[in-house]
């Protein structure tokens, strides 16, 4: 959904509702520009866990672990010494 759609559904939504998706957008946007942690993303959403961060950001497309491919090759071997 673009920034148009979504601005109707903002609009279209009850006061608490458009309170809300205002903090999910600003978190998002914060988390995925490096402005905000999980941790700041966390108690702005008043999540009582990371896990629920994490699924937050993985059910709007946003990753939260940032991998470049030396490290990802680095984990993937760890992975294959510690597994039989």
């Amino acid at each position: 959904m673009g920034f148009t759609g979504q601005f109707r559904e903002l609009l279209s939504s009850d006061r608490e509702d458009i309170a809300r998706q205002i903090l999910e957008q600003v978190a998002l946007g914060g988390f995925q520009s490096g402005q905000l942690t999980a941790a700041q993303v966390r108690r702005i959403l008043g999540f009582e866990t990371r896990l629920q961060v994490y699924e937050f950001l993985a059910a709007h497309g946003v990753p939260w672990i940032d991998y470049d491919e030396e490290e990802l090759h680095r984990e993937l071997e760890t992975l294959r010494m510690l597994t039989p």
